[in-house]
């Protein structure tokens, strides 16, 4: 008998909009409310609303609680100035990819680290092993509590070129001086919030952490904001396409424990010159070294010549001889480029952009694509 999934807060006001739900990580999320063509075309040329509950809050605290960090992700958080994020992962003591992670660090002593909600538990409890594994040989670990907040927020996301429009009419918080990668608490529409300039979508936004309470009638102000400039309910399909064409990895398919942050063309996360040890350093100098010297393969973005959609798994093949080179990771229709795109790791020799010969295996079909750089699409800012 498998467990029935989780509801967020505004589960019984996405299925009164009309949305088709689907079980995604142990949570019952819209998958979209109608055309996922159209939300997509929303949240690149207006705004789209997400519901993100099913996230993984972790909160650290502690005059230790940098250093815990420093020690059990690859990044230097304890660096981090307050109001500010960033993007990290946490990897075993093998180099792989365990999650990739936004840790905001809220005061001196006060860190959230958010989670996807796959990996909240295994995050949690890495996190916590941690915690006391340094310093085992004095018997003492750091000076640091890691909580468990999982059940504390509900998270909203306003997506989009008209966002920062829509939340400047509901607060007075400095959103023109708030940056990219930070957060501010304040109100939003009379709702206590963590303000959050970060997203997955490649557009400008805010991501919302507000009591679950809350979460209903902040919906319902932030829709109502939006009328306007016509901000639509955006489901997770969407939210997929929108990251694909950003370059945006995905836990599960670019990311996982068989692969380093090297491998994924993300090693300047791997912070090597913060003071101390951290888990995974010893595979990871050997990762960036292979990236740097022979790396076996690359990740790498394809666009179709024909309209057949590569999906993850499919092999990536030589056009000539049909000898497997690589497979795919991610794989969609592009709305913005009008044509299926695909991030796949390659064989190095085939990595570099404007490789000619390169094919996806579609059901026994070579089907032609291109190789090109990532991402497929980058707003002007």
């Amino acid at each position: 008998m498998t467990d029935a999934p989780r509801h967020t807060a505004l589960d019984a006001l996405h299925r009164a909009l009309g949305a088709t739900m689907t079980d995604f990580a142990g949570w019952d999320m819209p998958l979209r409310y109608g055309s996922e063509r159209d939300e997509h075309l929303a949240v690149r040329t207006r705004a789209g609303l997400f519901d993100l509950s099913h996230m993984g809050e972790i909160t650290l605290t502690g005059p230790q609680a940098g250093d815990l960090l420093d020690y059990a992700l690859v990044g230097h958080l304890s660096a981090l100035a307050v109001g500010r994020a960033r993007y990290t992962m946490i990897c075993d003591a093998e180099g792989g990819i365990l999650d990739d992670l936004i840790v905001y660090r809220l005061g001196e002593l006060e860190y959230l680290v958010v989670a996807n909600a796959s990996n909240a538990q295994v995050v949690l409890d890495a996190l916590t092993e941690r915690r006391g594994h340094l310093r085992r040989s004095r018997g003492e670990g750091f000076d640091a509590t890691v909580r468990d907040d999982r059940d504390a927020y509900a998270l909203l996301a306003v997506q989009g070129p008209e966002s920062s429009g829509i939340l400047k009419s509901l607060t007075d918080a400095d959103l023109d001086g708030l940056k990219y990668y930070a957060g501010l608490p304040g109100t939003v529409a009379g709702v206590p919030a963590l303000i959050a300039r970060t997203g997955y979508t490649g557009e400008d936004g805010f991501e919302l952490f507000v009591a679950p309470g809350d979460a209903e009638r902040l919906w319902r102000a932030l829709t109502e904001a939006g009328k306007g400039v016509g901000l639509v309910p955006s489901g997770l399909s969407c939210r997929d396409t929108l990251r694909l064409e950003a370059g945006m990895p995905l836990y599960g398919h670019e990311l996982t424990t068989a692969t380093t942050p090297f491998d994924a063309g993300l090693g300047r996360v791997v912070k090597f010159d913060k003071k101390g040890d951290f888990v995974g350093r010893t595979a990871l100098e050997a990762a960036a070294e292979r990236a740097a010297t022979d790396p076996p393969r690359k990740l790498v973005g394809l666009v179709a010549e024909g309209r057949r959609v590569p999906r993850a798994g499919y092999a990536v093949v030589e056009a000539a001889s049909g000898k497997v080179i690589g497979e795919v990771t991610s794989g969609a229709p592009s709305p913005t480029l009008g044509k299926p795109v695909a991030m796949a790791y390659v064989d190095a020799a085939y990595a570099e952009p404007g490789t000619a010969g390169v094919a996806v295996d579609i059901r026994g079909r070579h089907e032609p694509y291109q190789v090109v750089a990532l991402p497929f699409y980058k707003r002007q800012r």
